[in-house]
């Protein structure tokens, strides 16, 4: 794991997936060489510092791609707002539920990536699956290589405590599975992103009460074949991922990237001060993601997030992946989900070492390897393609 602040392992995180979302080094050392004081201070006070540096570099970004609109470099204008926005959510994600300003930040991200992925002609569609009486937003990505009129399976992407669909669109899954002839739709569901910032929405324990109206929506497209749905889970995603595919019988596979068998536990130990922390301000956010009322409230909530007797119920295809190193999620809870997965006719358990890279959290230390191997993987499973036709190289003449 890349360690620009060898002693505050929320910052590395933070650092370490904008990498993996396209941030590039000289920006990153531009944005983090003033903060080594910061990093030393309080929360509240270092988290205001860190926005500042990230949200700096996005305004010079967002000016640099002004200009190239102004000579016709629209291309250019869209790649540069891309890793604008990568930094301003980067910056949202550390602020305090409620502090100053988060708000206005996190839609001034919304419009940033929304411009740049327009500009830059990104196959990437915004969409809205209907909610009882609001909406589901996501993020729509189609397959490659469908001939015309043909029906492409999908990979339904969902969040982790603190992630958005704009996060994970640009760690790259959803690229990588259309290469393959897969299509992704990333959601934030209820608890994360737009659902739990704009509309209130807050995680349920339930995962299949929101997942079974993004099926019946993508039932209705022509471009989906409605018999190769499947799902996949990030960090927490590895609770709610699996508890959909277990209910919603609709869904062909599941993945876990990073398991999260039990996080009753995982918040036990929180308390005890074991593991480690993926944001600032963890009880005040954990306690906004849920919509608890307090503490107590939401320690009663958090003994309901297991799998123990949900697994048992999944009886399509389940891939189970890991860290090695994974420092937020014991390993044995991975080995616990791929245990009970016993009426699963395909199930894998798949842990990520040194040797192939994202043996930390959820791979976000590394995620190409990993997330090449997830993407292999669904495509064997759902009837994509793992190899594209080698073509023969024209002949010259000298």
């Amino acid at each position: 794991m890349f360690k620009y602040f060898p002693t505050h392992y929320v910052w590395n995180l933070s650092v370490d997936l904008a990498i993996e979302m396209g941030a590039r080094i000289g920006e990153i050392e531009a944005m983090c060489a003033p903060l080594q004081e910061a990093a030393k201070q309080p929360d509240a006070a270092a988290s205001i510092a860190f926005r500042e540096s990230w949200e700096r570099m996005a305004d010079q970004l967002c000016e640099l791609a002004r200009e190239d609109e102004a000579r016709g470099r629209l291309i250019s204008a869209g790649d540069k707002l891309g890793r604008a926005a990568t930094y301003l959510i980067t910056a949202e994600r550390l602020q305090a539920h409620g502090a100053p300003g988060r708000a206005l930040l996190y839609r001034r991200f919304l419009d940033t990536f929304a411009r740049g992925v327009r500009l830059a002609g990104e196959n990437c569609e915004r969409v809205e699956i209907p909610y009882g009486d609001a909406h589901i937003a996501g993020l729509y990505v189609r397959a490659e290589g469908v001939p015309p009129g043909g029906r492409a399976p999908v990979l339904v992407q969902v969040n982790g405590l603190d992630s958005t669909k704009e996060m994970k669109y640009r760690v790259g899954l959803p690229r990588w599975l259309a290469q393959r002839g897969v299509a992704s739709l990333v959601i934030d569901q209820p608890g994360s992103g737009e659902a739990l910032r704009l509309h209130g929405m807050t995680a349920l324990v339930e995962s299949e009460r929101w997942a079974t109206p993004v099926v019946d929506w993508l039932e209705q497209r022509a471009d989906i074949d409605p018999h190769r749905i499947g799902m996949e889970g990030v960090s927490l995603g590895g609770y709610f991922c699996p508890r959909a595919v277990a209910f919603e019988p609709r869904f062909a596979c599941g993945v876990v990237w990073g398991a999260n068998h039990d996080w009753r536990d995982v918040q036990l130990k929180r308390l005890a001060r074991e593991g480690s922390l993926p944001v600032p301000h963890y009880w005040e956010h954990v306690r906004w993601v849920w919509g608890a009322k307090d503490q107590a409230d939401f320690l009663r909530i958090a003994e309901r997030v297991h799998l123990d007797g949900v697994v048992e119920k999944i009886r399509v295809p389940f891939l189970v992946t890991h860290g090695q190193k994974d420092s937020q999620i014991p390993l044995h809870w991975a080995q616990r989900t791929y245990d009970q997965l016993v009426n699963s006719p395909k199930r894998e358990l798949k842990l990520f070492t040194d040797r192939e890279g994202g043996e930390q959290h959820s791979s976000f230390d590394n995620s190409a390897n990993a997330g090449a191997y997830i993407a292999d993987w669904v495509a064997e499973t759902l009837g994509g393609r793992t190899a594209l036709p080698i073509t023969k190289a024209p002949e010259t003449t000298l």
